[in-house]
């Protein structure tokens, strides 16, 4: 990888967090012909999208979900294109399992509101579910299969999308930032750099440089097996999941099963809330798969293999901040996306690229603007930010770096 003392041109977008969604943000903006360098103190990749399950998923709680979701799922099979492999793409489909009459009635409720929304599933009763997938326990009422969800390999992808963005003339910059300012931010080792616009894409972590975030960890375990190919073919949720997903407050664990491309078996999921503390916990670990043993019996004679955490950024009201943020001038806010931020990555650079151009977006972005929250709303004029420099007289596009700090090409 090349480095270089700083870039040659002055930059128009910083984006902060590499991140899946950050790598698609600056994508999406260098396409657009602007002068993107990405931000990240670790691997590109990492935080949440290397501990994410990669699941494509149109998900259906509200209108904006629906929207976002399967917009985003489009997107991501126009990037994979006819390179499945290089992307590590599965179109396995979903199954929504439901484990009695109850929940097969929501899940015919599901499927008359896909239908309606132009998306392929097909209902399932008992015997057609066991027919596509034999290790679920006796029992079950049947379910809902989703035809076009899928799967990818979260930190590849996120590479991939940085390369693209290279591609665009974007840059790496390695270092952590401490502190967001107008029109810019400032770096742990003392560096500031300004630009036009700045876009938060740090997950869990954007709220400890914007605290008044309405931001809420939620903790994550995922568990992968040895290769055992042929066991599933499906990924595999319970309909009870969808609780599980937007609960406020408690620990608690879901069935979800996935089939890599490997052949192993990822094995989740565990929700804990505002524990930033990603040790692995024996206890939660212990509890999530005696659940999935309850759905595939046959899970308790598999060998696996590690287990590990991820923080996911939940909003309260479950949808992501997509934005201009108020609390700084030229900010931007691409965060908030709980356990959705593989599937709407590429939907959110979208709507976040299309505000910062000035151009009509697929799909309407006002769901999701931060300012539907009060503390991210405008407020009355205020002295600046300290250290950020006054922007009046300035054209937004015309703001300059103002320090030479380490960049590396992609």
């Amino acid at each position: 990888m090349m480095t270089v003392r700083a870039p040659r041109q002055p930059i128009d977008v910083i984006v902060i967090g590499a991140g899946i969604i950050g790598t698609a943000c600056a994508e999406a903006l260098a396409a657009r012909g602007r002068r993107v360098t990405v931000i990240e103190h670790d691997t590109v990749g990492g935080g949440a999208t290397a501990a994410g399950m990669g699941h494509l998923v149109v998900m259906d709680d509200n209108a904006a979900e629906l929207a976002l979701s399967s917009y985003s799922l489009g997107l991501w099979k126009e990037l994979v294109g006819d390179a499945p492999q290089r992307h590590e793409y599965s179109r396995c489909g979903t199954i929504w399992v439901a484990a009695d009459e109850e929940e097969r009635a929501a899940a015919a409720a599901k499927a008359e509101l896909l239908h309606a929304h132009g998306l392929a599933c097909e209902l399932l009763d008992a015997a057609a579910l066991y027919r596509r997938e034999p290790q679920l326990r006796p029992g079950l009422a049947g379910g809902l299969l989703v035809r076009g969800d899928g799967l990818v390999y979260p930190p590849k992808n996120a590479r991939i999308l940085l390369e693209r963005a290279h591609r665009d003339g974007a840059l790496l910059m390695r270092g952590r930032v401490r502190a967001i300012e107008d029109h810019g931010v400032l770096l742990e080792d003392g560096t500031r750099l300004q630009a036009a616009h700045v876009v938060l894409a740090a997950g869990a972590a954007s709220a400890a440089l914007l605290p008044q975030l309405p931001l809420q960890a939620k903790k994550g375990h995922v568990i992968i097996t040895d290769r055992y190919p042929g066991f599933i073919q499906h990924q595999l949720v319970e309909l009870g999941y969808i609780k599980s997903a937007h609960a406020a407050s408690g620990d608690s664990v879901a069935f979800n099963l996935q089939p890599r491309p490997t052949g192993q078996i990822l094995i989740g999921s565990s929700r804990q809330f505002d524990s930033t503390d990603t040790a692995v916990e024996p206890a939660m670990m212990a509890r999530m798969l005696k659940h999935a043993i309850g759905y595939a019996p046959a899970l308790a004679q598999l060998n696996v293999l590690r287990c590990w955490t991820g923080l996911r950024a939940a909003t309260p009201d479950g949808l992501p901040l997509i934005g201009p943020c108020a609390a700084r001038r030229g900010l931007w806010l691409a965060t908030g996306h709980e356990g959705l931020g593989i599937t709407t990555s590429l939907a959110t650079a979208q709507l976040l690229a299309a505000q910062i151009v000035g151009e009509n977006a697929a799909i309407a972005h006002d769901p999701y603007l931060p300012a539907r929250f009060a503390q991210l709303r405008a407020a009355p004029e205020a002295p600046l930010h300290h250290g950020a420099r006054a922007a009046s007289g300035t054209p937004a596009d015309d703001v300059q770096l103002s320090a030479s700090a380490g960049m590396a090409l992609l």
